[in-house]
C-alpha cells in the first residue's frame, strides 16, 4: 500500500539489536514523522528519567527478579540511546562513540589485560582514572584530589565518594573511633543551632559524619539506608495489615504496640 510505514520490527533479521533501538529512536525523534514527546525532550528533560531507570535496575537486582532485570535493563539502555541520538542531532556525537569511548576507557584501565602491561589490577584502574582526571583537567592548575565526582550523583552516595577520594590523599580518621565521636560532635551543633538556616547546616554536617563512620565500618551507606527502607516498609505494611481501616484512628501507643509486635515478627 502506497504511504504504509514498514514497522522496524519487521526488519530485525537485518539489523543487529542494538541498531535497531538506534533506528527506533532516529525514528522517534524526526521533526516530521517523530512521536510528539520524543521530539520536543531535551537533555535536562531526560536526565532525571536515566536516573530513575538507574534504580529500578537497581531495585530488580535486590527483588532477584531477572525477568524484571531484563525489562529494566532495557529501560536503561534507551536512555543512552535516547542521549546519543540528542547528541547527534547536534553534532556532537553517536552512539557508536559512545560505545567506541567506553571500549577505549575499559582497554586503557586494564593494561594488565589488553597491554601486556604486567601487575596492576584495582590499584592500577584507581592510579589510571587519576591520570586521566588530571589530563582533562587545567594543565595551568593541578588537579584536585575531588575533582570529577559528579554533582548529580545523590548526596549519600556523593559524600562517601568525596570522603573516599579525600582518604586516599590522606585526609581520614586514623581509625573508626574519630568518626564515631564527630557525630556526637555534629550532634551537639545540631542542638545548638538557633536558626531553621543554621538547623538545615548542623543536619547536613551530621548526615555526612554518619556517611564517614559508615565507611570507616566498612558499610556502605546507601545500601545499609535502602535496606532500611525496606525494613521499615515492611514492618508498616504488617501494622497496617493487622489494623485494617482502624489503623489511622489509633493512638500513637496502640500503634506502638503494632509496630513492636511487627519488629517480633
Amino acid at each position: 500500500m502506497s504511504g504504509e510505514v514498514t514497522p522496524l520490527s519487521a526488519c530485525k533479521a537485518e539489523v543487529t539489536p542494538i541498531a535497531r533501538l538506534v533506528r527506533i529512536m532516529a525514528r522517534l525523534r524526526d521533526p516530521e514523522r517523530g512521536c510528539e514527546w520524543d521530539i520536543v525532550q531535551t537533555f535536562e528533560t531526560i536526565a532525571p528519567y536515566t536516573i530513575e531507570e538507574a534504580y529500578e535496575v537497581a531495585d530488580a537486582i535486590a527483588r532477584v527478579d531477572m525477568a524484571d532485570l531484563k525489562d529494566e535493563l532495557g529501560d536503561l539502555l534507551l536512555q543512552v540511546v535516547f542521549h546519543a541520538r540528542m547528541a547527534e542531532e547536534a553534532g556532537s556525537f553517536a552512539f557508536d562513540d559512545v560505545a567506541d569511548a567506553i571500549s577505549d576507557k575499559m582497554e586503557r584501565r586494564h593494561p594488565h589485560i589488553f597491554g601486556g602491561r604486567a601487575g596492576g589490577g584495582h590499584h592500577l584502574w584507581e592510579q589510571i582514572k587519576a591520570e586521566e582526571r588530571a589530563a582533562k583537567g587545567n594543565a595551568d592548575a593541578p588537579a584536585g584530589a575531588l575533582d570529577g565526582v559528579a554533582l548529580g550523583l545523590p548526596a549519600l552516595l556523593r559524600a562517601e565518594k568525596l570522603q573516599k577520594r579525600a582518604a586516599r590523599v590522606g585526609f581520614d580518621w586514623p581509625d573508626a573511633g574519630g568518626a564515631r565521636a564527630k557525630i556526637d560532635e555534629e550532634l551537639a551543633e545540631v542542638e545548638a543551632a538557633a536558626s531553621p538556616a543554621d538547623i538545615e547546616e548542623e543536619i547536613g554536617d551530621l548526615l555526612f559524619a554518619v556517611v564517614n563512620w559508615s565507611r570507616k565500618l566498612g558499610v556502605e551507606p546507601e545500601t545499609a539506608l535502602r535496606a532500611a527502607n525496606a525494613k521499615f516498609e515492611r514492618r508498616f505494611k504488617m501494622m497496617e495489615a493487622e489494623a485494617g481501616d482502624a489503623f489511622a484512628d489509633l493512638s500513637l501507643d496502640a500503634k506502638e504496640e503494632l509496630w513492636l509486635k511487627a519488629k517480633r515478627g
